[in-house]
């Protein structure tokens, strides 16, 4: 099956090489995992100067694939090649040295999406590229200033402080809707501070887990308040799985 997926991604790259509008092709790491893996998919980032063809056209280019979507907002094409699924998406290389240029001026953008575009331009496997572009764009990501790190891991403790207020009165509320926004967006914004702390990107929300076991500098009891925190079976109420959910937070106000 791996070969499969070597094979279909070869096969994309060549048509989308073909595009003088297109400077680099990248594998993304959700096409790492087992195909039977409910993660799993081929996701294909390329990044362009100029247009790239229209929809129709790219449908045509690809083979006529089944459940061809194409959005247009954020252009990205979905489909199924042999059953497997498949995402491309297209990114301007303008749009990117924009944003670049100006992340520190951007925190505020930043503080809400997370820095999960910024890994992916740093992480995905290069399939094709025109030119050094890529090379050199990667180096960028790697030089970003302290003052970057430190204003990001700022801002997402505030909004982990933010959260961690709403799931108390979710507690205290017995709102079972809300609690459980405000958990999911608690847990999203503590794992960012431990991100922005050992200077790494967030990776995508399914591999976060995985990538905070990974690095270097973490709280002391950390993962055992943050496995009680993300367990579903354990028999705990509401209002004590928040004093979990304030230990994480009171350890992570105080790490640098």
């Amino acid at each position: 099956m791996r070969q499969k997926v070597e094979r279909i991604a070869e096969s994309l790259t060549r048509v989308l090489s073909g595009w003088d509008s297109v400077e680099c092709v990248s594998l993304c790491e959700q096409a790492e995992v087992d195909v039977l893996d409910p993660y799993f998919a081929l996701v294909l980032d390329v990044h362009h100067r100029g247009p790239v063809p229209l929809p129709e056209d790219r449908r045509k280019a690809f083979g006529d694939p089944g459940a061809f979507e194409s959005a247009q907002v954020q252009t990205k094409d979905r489909f199924f090649l042999e059953g497997l699924p498949v995402r491309i998406e297209y990114k301007s290389v303008d749009q990117v040295e924009d944003f670049l240029e100006r992340a520190e001026d951007r925190l505020w953008i930043l503080k809400n999406s997370g820095t999960y575009m910024f890994y992916r331009l740093g992480s995905a496997q290069v399939l094709f590229k025109r030119s050094d572009w890529i090379d050199k764009t990667r180096r960028r990501l790697a030089e970003f200033p302290a003052s970057f790190w430190e204003g990001l891991r700022d801002s997402f403790q505030s909004k982990m402080e933010h959260y961690l207020a709403d799931l108390g009165a979710a507690a205290v509320q017995d709102d079972g809707f809300f609690y459980l926004v405000s958990l999911g967006g608690f847990a999203t914004y503590a794992a960012a501070v431990l991100f922005m702390v050992n200077r790494r990107f967030e990776p995508s929300h399914r591999s976060i887990d995985a990538h905070l076991r990974a690095l270097k500098r973490v709280p002391d009891d950390f993962f055992g308040r943050w496995e009680t925190l993300l367990r579903s079976d354990m028999d705990l109420s509401r209002e004590q799985k928040y004093k979990v959910a304030e230990l994480i937070a009171k350890s992570l106000v105080s790490f640098r």
